[in-house]
């Protein structure tokens, strides 16, 4: 299903095709052939790109390997069970990316590359256009939880449970200001506005965003995750 929505989608963006030197090619960002790129436009294709990743440890570690940020710090972990009943694959410790981090967090490694792109395509340029600087830290409340959604004794298990999942409380900027969900979302000042447009482009990036307006559950942070319903909240 998802091979005949990407050749229906590249028959869509045919038009969209350069010719260059007498050769056609295709823009950076749809072409399908192309290695993924921390850097690549974000689009359909790339997003596609990035769920194979899953799939794919060396492709996935050969991504982050390309990328720009040159303070990325990450180790990558064999598959194991750390916990009965939550094995983990494909996975990373990310200690550090464009940003710092409150601590270190294991992650897919399609996580922490989609983690990258969110920096770049989306939460560095927010920061820049209303504070002028950029973003230096983001505290987080973790990764790996090895439990189901909202820690129910029965019911599916949480995206934490696989490490595709990241809750993010707070975001520093590089001058030290700290911007907090529990405290500034909803505001109608510079904070408030970073905040929305930091969950409205993680949209672009991670297959489910859930924040406040969610539910109270996520009152205090936003749920970054990779799978699951597509769904901006």
């Amino acid at each position: 299903m998802r091979g005949r929505g990407l050749v229906l989608l590249l028959g869509l963006v045919g038009v969209s095709i350069a010719f260059d030197k007498g050769v056609w090619t295709l823009p950076v960002g749809w072409d399908p052939w192309r290695p993924l790129a921390v850097e690549d436009p974000l689009t359909p294709v790339t997003r596609w790109k990035l769920g194979r990743l899953q799939g794919d440890r060396e492709a996935c570690l050969a991504v982050l390997a390309r990328a720009p940020e040159a303070a990325l710090s990450y180790v990558p972990l064999d598959d194991h069970t750390p916990v009965a009943g939550c094995p983990l694959e494909n996975v990373v410790r990310l200690e550090r990316a464009g940003v710092a981090f409150g601590s270190s967090f294991v992650a897919t490694c399609p996580l922490a590359v989609a983690w990258l792109r969110y920096e770049h395509h989306r939460l560095q340029p927010a920061a820049r256009a209303l504070f002028g600087q950029p973003v230096a830290a983001v505290e987080h409340y973790g990764s790996f939880a090895c439990r189901n959604i909202y820690g129910r004794e029965q019911g599916r298990r949480s995206q934490h449970a696989t490490a595709e999942a990241l809750d993010v409380a707070a975001y520093r900027l590089d001058d030290g200001r700290r911007i907090e969900l529990r405290r500034d979302w909803g505001d109608d000042d510079a904070a408030g506005a970073f905040l929305r447009r930091a969950r409205e482009g993680a949209c672009d990036v991670f297959g489910t965003v859930l924040g406040p307006d969610y539910n109270a559950a996520h009152a205090d942070h936003f749920h970054l995750a990779m799978g699951g319903y597509r769904v901006c909240r």
